[in-house]
């Protein structure tokens, strides 16, 4: 049975360098007014694909119905972020278990610990947590997971039970060389977001950013959040289309040229999210991955 070749370059009208947004919050009501052109905008500029992820039982059932409005393009997580655990509770995690099997969900998440705020208590936060991973084990979809100033808690929770899980990703990586390396060394994909363009905030990324492998890097805008704050006459609302700037400001810190290093991205996303390549394969034949 012969195949076509894959082709040589860009196909024309597609842009040299292509990204997918591996969190792109478009359920958010920031995007209410023009979230359809947001998406076409980030779309032509070259962001072939966006995850949106579930924070909560409803915003995961608004992500899959966007996903399933754009096949090919959009795609979903299901999870209770640790902001929305006061809200949820065991129903909730047994029906996002039930969730996950749809081919438009490619991650259980956003879930994880978040202590930077005191509420939710940190005891609630673990416990639904833990019952996500519980709930989602041994089912062969990803992590989707979310850390931040929680990094021993979120190990003893998360450690005994990766196994189970055939990989994953700590989405918007703004930690140390310390909990880095304990990510690398649980197998897992690291996000880099608009993080590393603040100069206030992001000079230990920046540094951290060449320590981790090519293949171990996913790239995301996070949108409606963290805008990155090097773009000119930066807006407050972020969008899915950012994702390229973010590109560009990682290669440049890592010392490589951003259409070097967009192909590795690409195949790292569709390894990390085995449902996200395979919609893609299906419905974007247009998809250009240099060898």
């Amino acid at each position: 049975m012969s195949t076509s070749p894959a082709p040589a370059g860009p196909l024309p009208g597609r842009p040299d360098v292509q990204v997918i947004d591996i969190c792109a919050n478009l359920a958010h009501s920031a995007f209410a007014d023009d979230r359809a052109d947001v998406i076409a905008t980030a779309h032509a500029q070259g962001v072939v694909a966006m995850v949106v992820p579930g924070a909560c039982l409803a915003s995961t059932r608004q992500a899959m119905a966007l996903a399933a409005a754009q096949p090919g393009r959009l795609f979903a997580t299901a999870g209770i972020h640790p902001h929305a655990v006061a809200e949820a509770g065991q129903n909730d995690v047994a029906a996002l278990g039930s969730l996950l099997h749809d081919p438009q969900v490619v991650a259980v998440g956003e879930c994880g610990l978040d202590y930077h705020w005191p509420e939710p208590p940190t005891a609630t936060q673990r416990a639904l947590f833990a019952a996500q991973l519980e709930g989602a084990a041994d089912l062969g979809v990803p992590l989707f997971l979310h850390e931040r100033e929680a990094h021993a808690d979120f190990m003893a929770i998360l450690k005994p039970l990766r196994h189970r899980f055939p990989g994953g990703v700590v989405h918007c990586f703004s930690s140390g060389p310390a909990a880095l390396s304990a990510y690398l060394d649980l197998g897992l994909y690291v996000g880099i977001t608009g993080w590393i363009c603040d100069e206030r905030r992001g000079q230990e990324l920046r540094a951290l950013v060449r320590h981790i492998p090519a293949s171990r890097l996913l790239v995301e805008s996070d949108a409606p959040y963290l805008t990155p704050r090097d773009l000119p006459r930066a807006p407050r609302r972020n969008v899915p289309a950012a994702t390229l700037h973010v590109l560009r400001v990682l290669a440049g810190h890592r010392g490589e040229q951003p259409e070097a290093l967009a192909p590795q991205l690409l195949r790292n996303t569709m390894a990390c999210f085995p449902k996200l390549a395979r919609g893609i394969t299906e419905h974007q034949a247009g998809l250009w991955l240099p060898p």
